[in-house]
Formats: structure tokens, C-alpha cells, sequence
């Protein structure tokens, strides 16, 4: 444990030889030491514990006296030369689809959907046996500290950051694990069942946290009812649990978060369960290798690969007979509680709030009901979207993290970025342009003066877009920027003056004729989206107005390039990419000049006619697109932050959480009143054909229809994709709309709209014209006070 040792052989001996025992129950911060199973023996000793009185049962074990030092030695980033990247099970083979008619009022006659009925499951996540046993199976990823701990203390002014939703050194190879969980209730039992599954090699001493004992006014960061461990009966009853093993579990057959002096009570449906794993892997120098020889250098760290060995992993929220559901903090000291469905903007996959003061990281984390191994594939995707193509290190802990020595000097002749964490700051949108500054988190996409959008012609010195950089110091600059800005002032009807911004830009080399700049958009939701199933995007469009609303909504259609089938647009600004995979080939080529599977040659990028007929391995393998495509399907939605969370009194409320829920109920119903719902659709639901079951059959709020929409001359610029004409934009997803600020790292730093112009959501909605019109002027024509409320809304998302 990261606590100060204590020898438990010892500590057992004096228990005996006091011949009683000491009823205290635990509340640890690392949830166990080297742990017994709650099925019998001695509950294990929690170390750095806070005191309580309540008392031990329900579970078969007698209880043990804990210190409560209360020291915490944090884990720290422990780097390794050795890449021991761990394979991934092959995903299951989709069944093809067939062309599915459609009304020609809608561009196209016919198109191929991007999944068929029957498409298998990559890997379950919740499943009920023939008795009624539910069954729930949920990944887990390392982290370096607990779910409500700040950088201070909760009383003290602010100092930084906690370190919950961080990465640590390594994350990416050997970390990931999952619980099975059996809940008997259901099926008219008493018992709930605890299995560990490892993905990779072998943990020892692995613990687990559970019930957080909110009844006990001491308890604040942390602080559990029930600590205990994973023993292994086929290893002597040690912690010691391998991949490939089912043989580590636990189990517990009462409630234990009840009031002081009470006893335990009988689990019942709709009890609301907190669960925090803390993994232990196989280490020099202890547990299974304890009196062993090792230098000063390697004790402690992980056998496998010499990295970091202890870690800490999310606090989710079991709620019996039904599973995972995301969490807010409520009185009166952040206790855990389901959040409304009315917040889950992603759905299941939604991620909870956040009480360690990391907004900034809210993009970057797993799907709330991921699975046990699609958690391994997530951050080996994410490994590869942090690294550089140039020198193979992560952007994270660069010198403490292998070298992907795969993908070393694999960046192109001329680029942008090295990374694609780059353009896509903590997985939000480019960094601001100053002026005179390179854009080189932007896109600037090119055309010949004779390209249309039926035949597309690349421009002669860019090809299909600009890139900024070359890796030749002689090179002549091609490099794009904001020269100055257009200004005017909008007058609002009662007054209120509003500065609007247009960029002017300055190209090094020649102007194109034609061009679009656009800033890279947040990247959460992105599975999501692909898996709302056609009929559902196709039925909110409305090409001939039938019902006079002004509103019409058009489908981009797009061509894969891999198969020449066509689909339904759904990415990019202007919808002009139908899958994942051509989101990220394309990205890749254009950003970075790396070849894949999708663009296998460079030429693609000027659209050269043999481009797909390159020999030899691309730079990105088939496997590995596809792990970015899965990073990318299941990150994590953040809730709709529309609920004050249950601070204690005495303490200081995160400003993400200094929310006015009125304010923010007004606005939404004014926003709805001003018909922006035309375009932005609150609420859609997901199909049941996406390989992964976490995207399956979700209730979303990404605030879009997908669609095209004219937005008038004010917003155009001079480049058409397929059905969308050069003032045509796809509606923007709102979710993750109110964490820009804290991913772009200031109010100042965030922008809004396809090329950044905006500075405000208030800038944003002023620069909206054509359909979107009339909305515009109903929140012009709203008081101060209720055009205020639309913007608490807009920010609560």
C-alpha cells in the first residue's frame, strides 16, 4: 500500500494475545492491505485508515484493529524502458449490409447503412442468468489518486488539481482489469459476488473498497465500511490473481453503510453500492516476491515491464439489481447518488461529476459502462493518440514512458502536427490564433478554382489542404495565419452592444481559390454518433420545409473510400465523413502526412488516381486504426452539470460545480421556445447494431440532428463537400459544451464555431444566420436576464 508499513502477522498476534476484539471498521484510502476475501478468515488490514465505530458484519469476518496515521506516501509516475504492448483479442467479423432506398427528396436514391441487424457484440457488459442473477462486467484503469480528493484539503483555498482522472506512467500496457459482478438479489438472494478478472499478467495484493461510509461525520476524501482483498484458494489463499483466472473473488450478503451504533441490514433492490478497486500488480521486493534480492532501483516496481506497481482506479456506483449507473456528490458530504437520467448527455456512457477539481480532464476519460477488456482497448488507443510520429514518445510523462519505437520517423514530408493530442487540446478544440501566429492546430483545406462538389479538384500547390510545417528546414514557408480581424458591432433591441469577429487570413504561399478554415472540434460522443442507427438522423430532415418552419435539414452523403459504398455524412463540420475510420485516415494523412489502411499513400492527399494502389505496410496498421477507432468510440460523455452537488458548509465549492439550477432550467425551456431545437435535437436514442454493447440502445443528449443546414452568407466560406454548399454547415453537438473553458484552460481560450471566431457562446449565437434566422432574433428580442439564462444552459452542457 502507499501508506506507512505495517506488519500484519504482527498486528494478528496482538489481537490474539489481547484475547478480544476491537470493533473498529475501516476506511481506508487505498481500500486494503494484503487482503483476505470477505468469504472468510480475517478481514484485511487497511492502511492509513480513518477511525469509525461502526460496526463489522453482515460479511462472516471478525473485525481487526486499524492504525490511523493517516500518512499518505502518493504514488508516483515510476517510468520504463520496456514496451510491453499486450494483444488485444480480434474483434468479431460484422455481417455486410445491404443498399437501403431512400426518398430522393434527400439527395440519393439509395445507400449503404453502416451496420446490419444481427451484428455481434464485441464483448458483453451485462447480462441476466436464467434465475434472475445479474451479471455486470466493468473495466477498470489506473489512476493515481481518489474520486473526491482535491489538490488540498477540502477547507483550504485552492492549490491545484487533484490527481484522480490523471494518466500515470505505463497505463497503457499491463494496468487494466475488470469486476464481474453477480448480484443474486434478483434471483431472491442475499449475496453478492466479487470476481477479479486481470486482462494481463499478474496482481498481488489487489484491493478493494466498497460501501463509503457516509454515515460517519469524519469521513470526507474517502473513508470505507468494507476493505477487503482477492485471494486465490489455488495460490495458498494469498492475493495473487493471473489473467486468465476466475478464481479471485469476494462476496458480502448485507448493506454495511448504516448509521452509527446500527446493525447491518439485508441487501435489497435499488441499494446504491460505491465500489473502489485499487490493483497491486506483481512487484520486486514484496508480496509474492518479498525476502527476495533486488536493488534499491527495481524494488516495488512492476515485475512485468519495471514500471509503477500500485495504483488506484475509479469510485463508481453500483445500484443493486439494475448495475453502473454515473454519480453526483449530494449532502452532506458528497455522498453518492445516481444522477437523473435528465443529465445523462452520453447516456450510460455519461461520466460522473467530478469533485477532485480536474475539469480539464473530463474529455479524456473511459465510457462509464465500459467493459473489461474493451478498457484495455481504449488506452492502447489512446497511447496512440498521444504519440509523436516523429520521435515515438508520449505526450505525457514523455521521458518516463517507452518509446513506441513502432512508429518512429513515420511523419510525413509536410505536416501540422507531430500528435494528434496536438490539434485536439486535452481532447477539446485547437488552441487560439494570435495574430500572425501559424494555425497549425487548424485545418485549412484547399480547392482548385475548378472544383465542385460533384468533382473535387485539388489545389496545385496544397493539394486537399494545407500543411504548415516540413521537416526540411529549407522548405519553402507555406504556413497559414490570422492577419487581422473584420470587426463590427452588433446592437442587441435593448441595447446591448456585442463585438463581432471574422478572421482575415495571410497565406505565406500563394492563396488558394478556394478554402476553409476550421478549428478541431471536441472529440467526446464520437462513438455515439456512429452508432444512432440511419432511419433516426434521416427522419429529423426535412429538405422542402413541410412544415414551413424556415428549418430544412439536408444529409451529407459520403463516399467510402475504402469500398466506394456510399453512407449517411455524420462527422466534420460540414458532415463530410461517415465513419470513424475515414475520420481518422484522414486526419492522419492531412495532418500528419501517416499512412493507414483507409489512405494507404500520400498521393491520396492530392487525390492522385492510383493513391489506393500503394504497396507495403502503412504507417498505421489495420489493428491499430482500429484501436484508435475504439479510443475514440468510447470516451466519455460528461453529465449535463445542472445540479448542486452536496458540499459540506464549511467548505468551498469547485467553481464547476457553482451552478444556479433555475437559472439553468429557464434557460433551457427559453432555448426550446426559441426553436433552436429545430437544429439542435435535445434527445436521440442509439440503435442496437454498434459492435459495442456500451453504445447500444442509449438515451442521448448531444443537442444536434446531424444535418446540414444553410447558415447564410455571414458564416460561408468558398468550399462545398458532397451536399453541402459552401454556406452549409452540419449542426454542431452541444454536450461538452460547458467544460470548453476548462479544457482550453480559460474562458479566453475557448472558441466557438467552424473557424474559431467566436469568443462566447453569445458571439457564437449572434453569427447565426439563414435557417437558423429567426431563433436568432427571438434570443435577440429575450430580456438580458433570459438571454443570460440560455448561456447558464449552454454552459451547464
Amino acid at each position: 500500500m502507499d501508506k506507512k508499513n505495517v506488519d500484519v502477522e504482527q498486528l494478528r498476534t496482538s489481537i490474539a494475545l489481547v484475547g478480544v476484539l476491537v470493533i473498529v471498521t475501516a476506511l481506508s484510502a487505498c481500500g486494503g492491505g494484503s487482503g483476505s476475501g470477505a468469504g472468510g478468515g480475517i478481514a484485511p488490514l487497511a492502511l492509513g485508515t480513518q477511525p469509525s465505530s461502526s460496526p463489522a458484519a453482515g460479511v462472516g469476518n471478525p473485525p481487526i484493529a486499524r492504525p490511523t496515521d493517516g500518512v499518505v506516501d502518493e504514488p508516483k509516475n515510476i517510468g520504463t524502458d520496456i514496451d510491453a504492448p499486450n494483444p488485444v483479442p480480434p474483434s468479431p467479423t460484422l455481417p455486410p449490409t445491404q443498399p437501403m432506398a431512400v426518398d430522393a427528396s434527400l439527395g440519393i436514391t439509395s445507400f449503404y447503412p453502416l451496420y446490419a441487424a444481427g451484428s455481434p457484440v464485441t464483448e458483453q457488459i451485462q447480462y441476466r442468468e436464467a434465475d434472475g442473477t445479474l451479471v455486470t462486467l466493468m473495466g477498470m484503469r489506473p489512476t493515481e489518486r481518489h474520486a473526491r480528493e482535491r489538490g488540498e484539503a477540502w477547507t483550504a483555498p485552492d492549490s491545484g488539481p487533484g490527481r484522480y482522472l490523471t494518466f500515470p506512467s505505463a497505463y497503457f500496457q499491463n494496468r487494466t482489469y475488470g469486476l464481474e459482478i453477480r448480484d443474486h438479489v434478483p434471483a431472491g438472494k442475499q449475496l453478492i459476488e466479487m470476481v477479479l478478472i486481470v486482462n494481463d499478467g499478474t496482481f498481488d495484493g489487489t484491493t478493494f473498497s466498497l460501501f463509503r461510509n457516509s454515515n460517519d461525520e469524519g469521513v470526507r476524501d474517502y473513508g470505507w465500511s468494507l476493505n477487503t482483498g482477492f485471494n486465490n484458494p489455488m495460490m495458498g489463499g494469498k492475493p495473487i490473481c493471473k489473467a486468465g483466472s476466475r478464481d479471485c473473488k469476494m462476496d458480502f450478503d448485507s448493506y454495511w453503510d448504516v448509521p452509527k451504533g446500527e446493525p447491518h441490514r439485508a441487501l435489497k433492490m435499488g441499494d446504491v453500492i460505491e465500489l473502489s478497486p485499487a490493483q497491486r500488480m506483481e512487484r520486486y521486493g514484496d508480496g509474492m516476491h518479498a525476502g527476495e534480492p533486488v536493488s534499491d532501483s527495481l524494488k516495488g516496481k512492476a515485475v512485468v515491464d519495471g514500471a509503477g506497481s500500485r495504483y488506484y482506479s475509479f469510485e463508481q456506483l453500483y445500484v443493486v439489481g439494475q448495475g453502473l449507473v454515473p454519480w453526483y456528490g449530494v449532502a452532506p458530504r458528497l455522498n453518492s447518488a445516481p444522477l437523473p437520467e435528465a443529465t445523462l448527455l452520453g447516456g450510460s456512457t455519461s461520466l460522473s461529476y467530478n469533485y477532485s477539481e480536474e475539469p480539464m480532464r473530463v474529455f479524456q476519460q473511459m465510457s462509464n459502462n465500459i467493459g473489461i477488456v474493451n478498457s484495455k482497448r481504449f488506452v492502447q488507443g489512446r497511447r496512440l493518440f498521444h504519440t509523436s510520429f516523429l520521435n515515438g514518445k508520449h505526450s505525457e510523462h514523455p521521458d518516463d514512458n517507452p518509446v513506441f519505437a513502432a512508429h518512429v520517423n513515420q511523419l510525413g514530408p509536410r505536416y501540422n502536427q507531430e500528435r494528434c493530442i496536438a490539434c485536439h487540446t486535452l481532447n477539446g478544440r485547437s488552441t487560439i490564433p494570435g495574430i500572425g501566429v501559424r494555425l497549425d492546430s487548424m485545418a485549412v483545406l484547399t480547392a482548385a478554382a475548378a472544383s465542385t462538389a460533384a468533382n473535387p479538384l485539388p489545389d496545385a500547390t496544397y493539394g486537399l489542404n494545407v500543411q504548415q510545417r516540413s521537416r526540411d528546414a529549407n522548405a519553402t514557408d507555406l504556413s497559414v495565419s490570422v492577419q487581422s480581424y473584420d470587426t463590427t458591432t452588433y446592437t442587441l433591441p435593448d441595447g446591448e452592444k456585442v463585438e463581432l469577429r471574422k478572421p482575415i487570413y495571410a497565406f505565406k504561399g500563394p492563396a488558394p481559390a478556394k478554402y476553409s478554415v476550421r478549428q478541431a472540434a471536441q472529440i467526446v460522443g464520437m462513438g455515439l454518433i456512429e452508432a444512432i442507427d440511419e432511419a433516426t438522423i434521416l427522419a429529423l430532415a426535412d429538405p422542402t420545409d413541410r412544415d414551413g418552419d424556415g428549418v430544412r435539414g439536408v444529409p451529407n452523403w459520403v463516399t467510402n473510400p475504402e469500398n466506394g459504398k456510399v453512407h449517411l455524412g455524420r462527422y466534420g463540420w460540414k458532415a463530410a465523413k461517415a465513419t470513424l475510420r475515414q475520420q481518422i485516415g484522414d486526419a492522419l494523412l492531412k495532418d500528419m502526412g501517416v499512412t493507414s489502411p483507409v489512405f494507404p499513400s500520400r498521393g491520396c492527399q492530392r487525390l492522385d488516381p492510383d493513391c489506393r494502389n500503394a504497396t507495403g505496410a502503412t504507417a498505421i496498421s489495420e489493428t491499430e486504426l482500429e484501436r484508435l477507432s475504439d479510443y475514440l468510440s468510447l470516451l466519455a460523455v460528461p453529465a449535463q452539470r445542472s445540479l448542486r452537488s452536496g458540499f459540506p458548509a464549511d467548505t468551498r465549492v469547485s467553481p464547476e460545480h457553482d451552478v444556479n439550477t433555475g437559472q439553468i432550467v429557464r434557460g433551457s425551456t427559453l432555448f426550446a421556445q426559441a426553436q433552436c431545437v429545430a437544429c439542435h435535437t435535445p434527445q436521440l436514442k442509439t440503435g442496437a447494431k454498434h459492435p459495442f454493447a456500451e453504445l447500444r440502445d442509449q438515451t442521448i443528449r448531444p443537442y444536434t440532428n446531424l444535418l446540414l443546414h444553410d447558415m447564410g452568407p455571414g458564416l460561408a466560406d468558398t468550399l462545398a463537400e458532397g451536399k453541402a454548399t459552401a454556406s452549409m454547415w452540419r449542426t454542431a453537438p452541444l454536450w461538452g459544451l460547458g467544460s470548453l473553458n476548462y479544457v482550453q484552460g480559460s474562458d479566453q481560450n475557448a472558441r466557438y464555431l467552424h473557424d474559431g471566431r467566436a469568443r462566447t457562446p453569445m458571439e457564437a449565437i449572434l453569427w447565426h444566420g439563414g435557417e437558423a434566422a429567426a431563433s436568432r432574433n427571438k434570443f435577440e428580442a429575450m430580456s438580458k436576464e433570459e438571454r443570460a439564462a440560455v448561456i447558464a444552459f449552454l454552459s451547464s452542457l
